[in-house]
C-alpha cells in the first residue's frame, strides 16, 4: 500500500511540463471574454420585442366568448383595429371571472384578443351594448380605433435596434482579437508597415543617385546584417543604430527605402508622428509593440521617420504639462534603444532635418552610433539625378545635362524630380513633341520665382521702378567679383515678386568676409539705384532688405567678422535660447551689435551707388532694355557690359570631368 501511494504521488510528477503547457495553452486559446457573455444576453434578449412587458396576461377567444365578456361588464376598454381584430381590457374587479386567478397584483395588465366579423357590425354592436349601460346608470364602455401596422414595419422596428447592438459588440469583439489592433481596443499596437523579402516593388541603391558618402554608410549597415560574422570575428559588434541627417528633400527616406529593398531581413518603417495619440500612455506603448515584433523577427531593421516628433529634447517645451505624453513616449524609446534589456539583432535607422532639437540622450553613442549627413548635391551629384529623372522622359537630343545640373544650385534631389515633370507638362501644354532646354528653363523659372501673372496690371511709372530696381541688382552683381553671376533678368511678376533676377550661385564650402560684401552690395543695388536715379523709395526692396539685415548680423553675432566685436560669436548650437528667455549678451553688447549691423549695411549702400554711378550708361541701357522686352538674360548684360574678367567654379569643374573623360 505504501509503495502503491507513493507511486500514485510520483506519477503526476513525472509529466509536469507538458501538461502544465497543455493546461495553459488551453487556458489561453479559450480565454474567457465578457463580451462574449453580454453578446449572449443580447441574443436572448432579441426574442423579447421592444416595450413589451413580461407580467403581462393576454388571452385570445372566440368572438361568441368575446361578446359574453362584454355584455357581462368584465370589459373597460376595447381597441377595434381595422385588420378586423378587437382587444378589450380587463375591469380589476374582474380578472378572477376571466382568468381564473384570485391574485390581484396584476390584474390591471389582462387582455382579450378576439377576431371580428367587421368593423362596422361589432361597432354598432358596441353601441348598443353602450346605450344599454347608459340606461342601467353604468359607465359606458371606451372604444378607441387605430390602424394596423404592417408586418414589414413591424420587422423594421424590432430587429433593426438588435441588429446594430449586434453589430456593434461583433466589431468591438474582433477589435479586441486582431493581432495588429483594429478598433480602440488596438490603440497601443503599432501600425508598422513591414516589408521583408516578398516585397516585389523594391528601391535599390542603383535607385540612389549622388549620396556616395551616405550611401557608403548605409551598405555597411546592410552587410552587417547579410554577413556578421564578418565584422565580429575580430571582436566588434554591429552598430545599434544610425540617424540620417540633413535638408528636406536630400534623399533620407529613399535612403531608408533602398535599405530595406537591399537587406534580405524585416523592415519596419513608422512616421514619428505615428507614435502620437490622443490617448494617454498610447505613444510608449506603440514603442514596446514595435520593438517587440522586430524582436520576434529578428535580425530586423526599424526605421523611424522624422524622429524629432518624438525625439524633441525634454524639458524644453514652454507650455507646461502639454509635453508629457510626448516625453513619456521619448522615454520608453531610450529605454528600448539600450536600456536594461537587450535588442540583439535589431538596428534604428532614423531621419530627421531638425538633428539641432533631438534630445542628447537620443544621440548618444549606443542608441544612435552614426550619425549619417546627407547634404544638398553638389554639381557632380545634381548630373547623376538629372540623368536617374530624365529616363522616363523623351528628350530633345541637343539638351546637355551638364547645363541642366549647373542651372540648378542649391535644388534638392526632390527639387530636381520636381524640374523634370514640370518641364514634361511644359513641353505637353505647348504641344512639344520633346522635352527641350527651354522647357527646363521655364520649369526652373516658375519652381523658383512661381507663375507669371502676365494680367497683372502695372502703370508706366511702376514698370520703370522696377526696371532700374532690376537692373541695379544686374550691374552690380555683374561687376563684383565674389557676387553671384546673373543668369535672367525679368519684370514680368511672378508669384508675390513684381520682378525677379536668377543668379548661379558659386558652390564654396567656405565663405570669408569678401564674399559676403560682396553679396549685401548685389542686394542693395536695386534699393540704391532707386535712390539714386529715381529719387525715390520703394516698398519693392523688402525682401532684399531682409535678406541683407539678416547677413549682416551673422556677420556680426555669429561669424565674428565686425571691427569692434571681433572674433565673437554668439551662435548657440544646442539651441537653449530657442524661447527667447534669455540672451548670451548684455544689452550694452546688443547695442553695439546694432551698431555695426547698420554700420555694415551703410557700408555696401555707399558702394553699391558709387559703382551705379560709375557705370551709369551701362545701368540705364540695361533698364531701358527691360522696360522694352520685359526679359533679359546675361548674354544681354554681357553685350552691354562687357564679359566678366572672372570664370565661375561650375565651369572649372565641368572643364575639368570633360578633360579627365577625354
Amino acid at each position: 500500500m505504501p509503495m502503491n501511494n507513493t507511486d500514485n504521488q510520483q506519477q503526476p510528477k513525472q509529466q509536469p511540463d507538458n501538461s502544465q503547457k497543455k493546461s495553459k495553452g488551453k487556458k489561453q486559446k479559450n480565454k474567457f471574454n465578457f463580451y462574449y457573455l453580454l453578446f449572449a444576453l443580447l441574443l436572448i434578449g432579441f426574442f423579447v420585442p421592444f416595450g413589451k412587458d413580461a407580467a403581462s396576461v393576454q388571452k385570445d377567444l372566440s368572438y361568441t366568448k368575446f361578446t359574453a365578456y362584454i355584455e357581462q361588464g368584465a370589459v373597460s376598454e376595447i381597441i377595434v383595429s381595422d385588420d378586423n381584430r378587437a382587444k378589450a381590457r380587463i375591469r380589476p374587479e374582474s380578472y378572477a371571472l376571466v382568468f381564473g386567478s384570485r391574485e390581484t397584483g396584476e390584474q390591471s395588465k389582462g387582455t382579450l384578443t378576439a377576431l371580428i366579423p367587421s368593423v362596422d357590425a361589432f361597432t354598432e354592436y358596441v353601441q348598443g351594448v353602450n346605450a344599454n349601460r347608459r340606461e342601467q346608470g353604468k359607465t359606458p364602455i371606451d372604444v378607441s380605433y387605430e390602424k394596423s401596422k404592417d408586418i414589414w414595419y413591424m420587422l423594421l422596428v424590432n430587429l433593426v435596434p438588435w441588429i446594430l447592438i449586434i453589430g456593434f459588440f461583433i466589431y468591438m469583439s474582433r477589435g479586441i482579437g486582431s493581432g495588429m489592433g483594429g478598433g480602440i481596443f488596438g490603440v497601443g499596437k503599432a501600425k508598422a508597415e513591414v516589408f521583408d523579402k516578398e516585397n516585389k516593388n523594391k528601391v535599390t541603391f542603383k535607385d540612389v543617385a549622388g549620396l556616395a558618402g551616405a550611401k557608403q554608410e548605409v551598405e555597411e549597415i546592410v552587410a552587417f546584417l547579410k554577413n556578421p560574422k564578418k565584422y565580429t570575428a575580430l571582436g566588434g559588434k554591429i552598430p545599434k543604430g544610425a540617424l540620417l541627417v540633413g535638408p528636406p528633400g536630400t534623399g533620407k527616406t529613399l535612403l531608408a527605402k533602398a535599405v530595406a529593398g537591399e537587406a534580405d531581413v524585416p523592415f519596419f518603417s513608422m512616421s514619428g508622428s505615428d507614435f502620437v495619440e490622443m490617448f494617454v500612455g498610447v505613444g510608449a506603448s506603440r514603442v514596446r509593440d514595435l520593438f517587440r515584433q522586430a524582436k520576434e523577427k529578428a535580425p530586423a531593421i526599424i526605421f523611424i521617420d522624422e524622429i524629432d516628433a518624438v525625439g524633441r529634447a525634454r524639458g524644453k517645451n514652454i507650455m507646461t504639462g502639454g509635453n508629457d505624453e510626448r516625453e513619456s513616449t521619448l522615454n520608453q524609446l531610450l529605454t528600448e534603444m539600450d536600456g536594461f534589456g537587450t535588442n540583439s539583432g535589431v538596428i534604428i535607422l532614423a531621419a530627421t532635418n531638425r538633428a539641432d532639437v533631438l534630445d542628447a540622450a537620443l544621440l548618444r553613442a549606443g542608441r544612435f552610433d552614426r550619425q549619417i549627413h546627407v547634404e544638398l548635391p553638389d554639381l557632380q551629384e545634381r548630373k547623376e539625378i538629372f540623368q536617374v529623372h530624365l529616363k522616363p522622359l523623351k528628350l530633345d537630343g541637343s539638351l546637355d545635362v551638364n547645363f541642366l545640373a549647373k542651372q540648378t544650385p542649391g535644388f534638392s534631389g526632390a527639387d530636381i524630380a520636381n524640374v523634370c515633370n514640370e518641364a514634361a507638362l511644359i513641353a505637353a501644354r505647348n504641344d512639344h513633341k520633346e522635352v527641350g532646354k527651354q522647357d527646363f528653363m521655364d520649369a526652373v523659372d516658375r519652381i523658383i520665382g512661381g507663375l507669371e501673372r502676365k494680367t497683372k496690371i502695372m502703370t508706366d511709372e511702376e514698370k520703370r521702378s522696377i526696371a532700374y530696381h532690376e537692373a541695379g541688382h544686374a550691374t552690380i552683381s555683374w561687376l563684383l567679383r565674389w557676387a553671384n553671376p546673373l543668369v535672367k533678368v525679368t519684370i514680368v511678376p511672378r508669384g508675390m515678386a513684381l520682378g525677379a533676377a536668377w543668379y548661379l550661385p558659386e558652390e564654396r564650402q567656405l565663405t570669408n568676409r569678401e564674399h559676403i560684401n560682396d553679396e549685401l552690395c548685389s542686394l542693395l543695388g536695386g534699393r540704391a539705384a532707386e535712390q539714386l536715379f529715381l529719387n525715390q523709395t520703394s516698398t519693392g526692396a523688402l525682401n532684399d532688405l531682409e535678406r541683407a539685415t539678416k547677413q549682416a548680423y551673422a556677420m556680426v553675432a555669429y561669424y565674428g567678422m565686425s571691427d569692434k566685436l571681433k572674433d565673437i560669436s554668439f551662435y548657440d548650437s544646442t539651441g537653449r535660447y530657442d524661447y527667447g528667455f534669455a540672451k548670451p549678451y548684455s544689452d550694452k553688447t546688443a547695442e553695439l551689435i546694432d551698431q555695426e549691423t547698420a554700420a555694415i549695411i551703410a557700408e555696401q549702400m555707399a558702394r553699391a551707388k558709387q559703382l551705379l554711378q560709375d557705370n551709369a550708361q551701362g545701368h540705364h541701357a540695361l533698364a531701358e532694355l527691360l522696360i522694352e522686352r520685359e526679359v533679359i538674360t546675361s548674354d544681354d548684360v554681357e553685350r552691354i557690359l562687357g564679359p566678366r574678367p572672372w570664370k565661375s567654379r561650375g565651369d572649372e569643374i565641368i572643364a575639368e570631368q570633360e578633360n579627365a573623360q577625354a
